[in-house]
């Protein structure tokens, strides 16, 4: 539960400060959209890994999410998101770990039907995977029971944003990874796919 604290409150720095930063640039009346889902990983199995890649696949488990985006020329913005897997799994059966991905990206945000929107993403972020120890790592500052391995990863999304409720939004979505140099994972393309739900601050 610490370590997903530390998460949420970084997080919730990293957005804010997104938020800000793109409010006080954007044009007047800008749209804000803040979300919390819920989603699941595919990837290759372990089968399918080669000599560059770990037998241990990416799939499974439930992986919370934040994201928010702003809106500030039509429907074009800036956006970004961060999941993270919300139990630990073991890694080659011995190693507890937790993946993290992390992205920023471009959004276009078409309207397609009466309070209906397609959202289509693209951008960079990392993947950061923690591995987990029985022992406490210490440095000058801090002393912690994990290591973090961090790639860095290009990012595809597509979503469909839908408002049963005023400004309140229901989000099916989809992410793909495509995560350089791997190694750790029997692959560097993950499929991410679940439910969002949001607000919307400011016109549509």
């Amino acid at each position: 539960m610490k370590g997903i604290s530390s998460i949420s409150i970084r997080l919730a720095v990293v957005a804010c400060a997104t938020i800000l930063a793109f409010s006080i640039s954007a044009a007047a009346q800008p749209q804000i959209d803040v979300a919390f889902g819920v989603s699941t990983v595919t990837a290759p199995s372990a089968s399918e890994a080669d000599s560059n890649h770990t037998p241990q696949s990416l799939t499974g488990g439930a992986y919370p999410s934040f994201s928010a985006d702003v809106l500030f020329f039509k429907n074009i913005g800036i956006q970004g998101e961060f999941a993270w897997k919300a139990s630990r799994g073991d890694w080659q059966g011995v190693q507890p770990y937790r993946p993290m991905f992390y992205d920023f990206n471009t959004i276009f945000v078409p309207k397609i039907a009466s309070r209906t929107y397609l959202e289509m993403m693209a951008g960079i972020g990392s993947e950061a995977t923690r591995f987990y120890q029985p022992f406490q790592i210490c440095d000058f500052n801090t002393c912690k029971n994990f290591v973090t391995i961090n790639h860095f990863m290009g990012h595809f999304g597509v979503g469909l944003k839908a408002y049963p409720f005023k400004n309140f939004f229901v989000r099916p979505e989809a992410h793909l990874y495509l995560v350089n140099d791997n190694q750790e994972f029997s692959s560097g393309r993950a499929v991410r796919y679940g439910v969002s739900i949001g607000y919307t601050f400011g016109g549509r």
